[in-house]
């Protein structure tokens, strides 16, 4: 090759990835997000670093987030929406709020019953962590045995000990969506009604307050998310670290189908203007520095398979089978789950 050919091929090429730098650093990827955890400002600025994509954030519960999509319609300026329930997720993959997505990174690394439906144009939604529902038990007064499946909850034998936050939050319809699913219409109903008549006091509170309320004896037994218990567990504070002396921890029904486990995911908003921005920042969360930061950083459990803890929480919990139902079934028993709720008074 000429040296002259040569020279102008190496200038092209250079100013080439100068063009693509300097865009990386003008895009602005606009992220609507249900993940309200300090620890996340990490996340987002790693991505900037590695990528030179600028991240612009707007915070709101899922319902909220959800609410805003369909309110702005195509003239929304999300890229990408991060919520932090399945059910949601699925809602909104129902709702067509989403723009299904073909990754071979993110088919490889999120195993499929963390993704959504993949009908020939990719999936809507991927999830990138996981949190389990567990029981919390006071360990002076309730027995593990008696309380290691959902179903003992409703059980005469716990009646007056057990409290948990309102049946209407994501967190616990879905859990209620999957034992719909397992047990049947009619014994859902019959083990609502069956938690009802156990309360300690009204549901209230968020999973941290459930916790603390068994260790102080105002109930005995609690429904709470696992990372509410790891960031206690890694708490230096003397009252946290008596909360947790006073308290045990079991994964429910791991002689039958397993413990229920929530999914937070993300996804290409159906209007979003930066694909292919959109696109990195989601296999970014796939990789293993993400996923490790899940687990280190806000302590829920990597989605994708076989990465290394080293949270000492997660690690002290140990593993566990968890539920396998999908995400499309439990989305679609809410709303049958909410008219349970409301006919057994489940505030």
């Amino acid at each position: 090759m000429p040296k002259n050919q040569f020279l102008q091929i190496l200038t092209g090429a250079v100013f080439a990835w100068g063009a693509c730098g300097a865009q990386a650093q003008n895009t602005v990827l606009n992220i609507y997000s249900a993940r309200h955890y300090q620890t996340d400002e990490a996340l987002y600025s790693n991505f900037t670093d590695a990528t030179g994509i600028r991240v612009n954030r707007v915070d709101g519960d899922d319902a909220g987030i959800l609410a805003r999509l369909k309110t702005e319609g195509s003239a929304s300026p999300a890229d990408v929406v991060l919520l932090v329930d399945a059910a949601r997720l699925w809602r909104a993959e129902a709702d067509g709020q989403f723009r299904p997505l073909k990754s071979a990174v993110l088919v490889a690394r999120i195993p499929a019953a963390l993704r959504g439906q993949d009908e020939g144009q990719g999936s809507a939604w991927f999830g990138f962590s996981t949190r389990a529902r567990v029981v919390v038990f006071n360990k002076q007064h309730v027995k593990r045995d008696d309380v290691d499946t959902y179903e003992e909850l409703a059980d005469p034998k716990n009646k007056g000990k057990v409290c948990t936050r309102s049946g209407s939050h994501p967190y616990n319809l879905s859990l209620f969506g999957a034992m719909l699913e397992h047990l049947g219409a009619q014994q859902t109903e019959a083990w609502l009604q069956g938690l009802v008549h156990n309360m300690a006091r009204d549901p209230k509170g968020g999973d941290t307050d459930q916790i603390k309320a068994v260790a102080s004896g105002e109930c005995q037994v609690a429904l709470a998310n696992t990372y509410y218990l790891a960031r206690l567990m890694r708490s230096g504070k003397p009252d946290d670290r008596g909360v947790m002396d006073k308290i045990d921890v079991v994964f429910p029904n791991q002689k039958s189908w397993g413990t229920h486990v929530n999914v937070a995911g993300g996804a290409i908003a159906r209007y979003a203007k930066n694909l292919g921005a959109a696109q990195k920042f989601l296999e970014y969360l796939a990789s293993d520095k993400a996923q490790v930061y899940f687990a280190d950083g806000n302590n829920e459990w990597p989605a994708v398979e076989n990465i290394r803890l080293t949270n000492p929480a997660l690690v002290s919990m140990g593993r566990f089978n968890s539920d396998s139902i999908s995400v499309a079934a439990i989305g679609a028993n809410q709303n049958i789950v909410q008219h349970m709720l409301d006919r057994v008074g489940y505030k």
